[in-house]
């Protein structure tokens, strides 16, 4: 306790004078307690002595037990190295009587064995003799199994006899059996009645040989089999490609013929499936030779034919042994229906074959292109798809050429039968021969699936690349061209666009047959890289027709808003021709307000319902980048601009941006059009600003003109101070002025713009040098003063035509109808 607390603890035992009385009791009670402790110390001292003495004690005890362990672990493991020697001597001899138990018993066996191999050799050779091949199958798998007992004495000279005896006896059943078997297929098995059965016993033996001789045994009979069929199809008079289809033919044939013969063989040998193989290897090199030594391109049809027999054939024994399908002939999208299409007899023949089969046999598969493996087991993985067909793809080119012709030929039929219009009905706007093409692409495409997806289907694909370039050639002539002239020809620009009701529909119909051919050619190639051999996969792609597709498009809208140019600068250069130095009063919106109106109303709603959403916001943007800057500065190309004409003329302007901005409602497609108005709005307040300088006092249009069109040029303000009619010598000291100040005025970027220009767009904020030199000379106080100045000057710019516009426009608020109500309505 610290000196307070013990000052605190003893004013609070003894309060009071009177409590002092216990002091002595209090002290007697804590010299008690301190006797009692101090006791408990000595004894806890003597205690841990004690403890001290008696663990040494314990550590001696248990260091002496750990001693007395290990000499007793010592003495075990002698008396047990004792043990063991004792049973080794105990069990020496009757681990010698036990080997020889085992040699003995190993002897006899061997010696047993070894008398029923000499036994079972000799009666296999008295069996081999006598063609006893029954008997023989069994008696090889006999001494098989008793020769492998004697793998190990193979060197001993008794046993190497033996061995030799052994393969000279399977030597001489080899040389029996196929002696035998050259006897199948000459007729003498309908003479001997016995053959066949004993021919079915034979391939038992050969089973029991080894299987190199099952397989010299089938080639040789495959390759017998098929000696008059080389002998028959190499002469002068068959060997011709048009004599394809008697080659399958005579095979079918054969296997039909000789079907009951060929039971002898044992199905696991798959004799037919082999001599198929062979079959297939012979003809098609064969095959190869004709088509090499033609000297001219081969005849089309009679190589398509040829071709159609030999799939055929190869999808029977597909079907027939297995191993790989051919798979889907294209996905849904590539089917038609329309089974009206003759490009020839023979392509048609081919077609309508090869949709029947395909449309049997569904399923997916690889095309397996090596023709020189040969495996014994159908279905393991050999693919009879394209092993004689293959050889026909080096040669497919005049199949090519003659599949392009037909589709160019096609092609112009289509486009001398267009009409340039859709059918009733018709719920896409495209052209019909759009899809007309497509759908003749698709057939082709199908025909040529189901001969060949190689290097044949890719050449097609490219044939189908240059066909649709050639179709987006004559959709873009269609478009409507620009007049020919001096200025034409020497800029290399079309002039003027003059465009039809129906020119319009026209181009908006070419518009979106362009975006079906372009979004349609990518399917097109999709569905091909999935049908077609994987090598070609990469390479098949429709990014360049893609691209002239996409050309069509934008030269198409293009052209569409070059044609309104050409309809809108008529309405410009009339608004040129009125006066409006001479106009009284200002009165309704114009004459060719009106016509403008009449041009958009006639054509909007059509082109709205044509045209898809992004492509008539394409045509928006275009048209408000083009009409907004158009009548600006054909306010430059009036004459004189009287005060009323240019309070005449905002009318008109205000009449005009109401007009555009009408726009997409009248195309019925509003849902994207905040962009076009804020840009039409954006560049109809220039042309509004630039009325507003018109309208200003000659003291105050510099100010004016800066502050509403900071980025106008001292050109178009000499061309300002012209419309408001001043002389030249009266507009020299107001450029010299305006030239010294600088072109425009720039806001702070802190500031807010003024009422008068708070639709024009600013300039960047940066400060010109000669408004810096002016403000550090005391010229100006600063731009926000200028602007200010200049806004309030517009706002009184005219006092008494200016009055009277007013005066119209606030009637027009009461009125429910009239060209002035668009304006509030707006």
């Amino acid at each position: 306790m610290d000196r307070s607390s013990t000052l605190e603890y003893i004013n609070q035992m003894f309060p009071t004078e009177t409590s002092l009385s216990g002091v002595e009791p209090l002290m007697q009670k804590i010299h008690s307690e301190i006797r009692r402790i101090d006791a408990e110390i000595l004894a806890a001292v003597r205690q841990q002595s004690n403890s001290g003495t008696k663990a040494k004690e314990d550590l001696a005890a248990a260091t002496s037990a750990v001693q007395e362990l290990m000499y007793k672990i010592r003495e075990i493991k002698t008396k047990a190295e004792q043990s063991e020697t004792m049973v080794q001597e105990i069990c020496r001899d009757i681990k010698k009587l036990d080997f020889a138990k085992k040699h003995i018993t190993t002897t006899i066996t061997a010696l047993h064995r070894l008398t029923m191999l000499v036994s079972a050799i000799d009666q296999l050779q008295v069996m081999a003799s006598k063609r006893q091949y029954k008997e023989a199958s069994a008696q090889l798998e006999a001494v098989n199994q008793l020769c492998s007992h004697f793998e190990a004495y193979r060197d001993i000279p008794k046993i190497t006899e033996l061995r030799e005896k052994f393969k000279n006896i399977k030597q001489i059943l080899k040389s029996h059996v196929f002696s035998d078997f050259s006897s199948l297929g000459t007729g003498k098995e309908s003479e001997e009645t016995n053959l066949l059965q004993q021919l079915s016993n034979a391939c038992l033996v050969v089973d029991a040989l080894e299987p190199s001789v099952r397989e010299e045994l089938v080639n040789t009979f495959c390759s017998r089999e098929l000696t008059s069929y080389e002998q028959i199809f190499e002469g002068a008079e068959l060997a011709k490609l048009d004599k394809t289809e008697r080659r399958y033919a005579w095979i079918k044939r054969r296997m039909r013929t000789n079907e009951d013969i060929w039971k002898i063989f044992p199905t696991t040998w798959h004799v037919p499936y082999r001599l198929c193989i062979l079959f297939c290897k012979k003809t098609r090199k064969q095959l190869e030779e004709i088509l090499g030594s033609l000297k001219e391109k081969p005849d089309v049809g009679t190589l398509l034919l040829a071709l159609q027999r030999t799939l055929e054939f190869e999808d029977e024994l597909a079907e027939k042994f297995g191993g790989g399908t051919r798979g889907k002939d294209i996905d849904n999208d590539i089917e038609d229906g329309d089974k009206g299409e003759n490009n020839s007899q023979i392509v048609l023949d081919i077609k309508k074959k090869y949709e029947k089969k395909l449309a049997a046999h569904q399923g997916t598969g690889t095309e397996e292109k090596d023709i020189n493996k040969d495996l014994s087991v159908p279905g393991a993985g050999f693919n009879f798809r394209g092993i004689v067909s293959s050889c026909f793809e080096p040669h497919l080119t005049v199949y090519i050429e003659l599949e392009e012709r037909t589709l160019m030929e096609h092609l112009e039929k289509l486009i001398m039968e267009e009409t340039w219009d859709t059918e009733e009905g018709s719920q896409n706007n495209v052209l019909s021969s759009s899809m007309q093409l497509f759908l003749i692409i698709k057939r082709s495409l199908k025909r040529c699936n189901a001969l060949t997806k190689s290097q044949t289907l890719f050449n097609l694909f490219k044939v189908f690349q240059r066909v649709l370039k050639v179709y987006a050639a004559k959709l873009f002539a269609k478009l409507p061209k620009g007049g020919s002239g001096i200025v034409a020809a020497a800029t290399g620009i079309d002039g003027q666009i003059k465009t039809s009701d129906r020119d319009e529909t026209i181009i908006c119909y070419i518009v979106n047959s362009a975006e079906y051919c372009h979004n349609t050619s990518g399917e097109l190639a999709e569905s091909i890289s999935k049908i077609i051999d994987p090598q070609f996969t990469d390479s098949v792609e429709m990014s360049e027709v893609q691209d002239e597709f996409s050309a069509v498009i934008t030269k198409a809208l293009v052209t569409l808003v070059n044609g309104f140019e050409t309809k809108f600068d008529i309405e410009m250069a009339a608004m040129t021709r009125i006066p409006w130095n001479t106009l009284e009063s200002v009165g309704d919106q114009s004459g060719y307000v009106n016509n403008i109106n009449m041009m958009l109303s006639n054509s909007i709603p059509a082109l709205g319902s044509l045209l898809s959403p992004i492509y008539f916001q394409f045509f928006l943007d275009k048209l408000a980048s083009s009409l907004g800057p158009r009548f600006f500065s054909n306010i430059f190309k009036c004459r004189q601009i009287s005060e009323t004409g240019a309070q005449q003329m905002l009318l008109d302007t205000q009449a005009i941006k109401t007009i555009l901005l009408d726009i997409p409602s009248l195309g019925r497609q509003t849902s994207s059009a905040a962009n076009y108005s804020k840009f039409v709005s954006r560049e109809m307040s220039k042309a509004e600003a630039l009325l507003k300088v018109i309208l200003s006092p000659i003291d105050s249009v510099a100010d004016t003109y800066r502050a509403l069109l900071p980025e106008g040029t001292p050109m178009e303000f000499q061309r300002v101070l012209e419309l408001k009619g001043l002389k030249k010598a009266d507009q020299q000291s107001i450029l010299d002025d305006f030239n010294k100040l600088g072109p425009g005025i720039t806001q702070a970027p802190s500031a807010p713009p003024s009422a008068a220009s708070a639709s024009v767009p600013t300039a960047p904020p940066v400060v010109p040098p000669a408004l810096l030199n002016a403000a550090s000379a005391g010229l100006i106080a600063s731009g926000e003063d200028v602007l200010t100045r200049a806004a309030a000057l517009g706002r009184g710019a005219a006092s008494t035509g200016f009055k009277r516009f007013l005066a119209l426009t606030e009637a027009a608020k009461d009125r429910k109808d009239g060209p002035f109500r668009k304006l509030f309505n707006a």
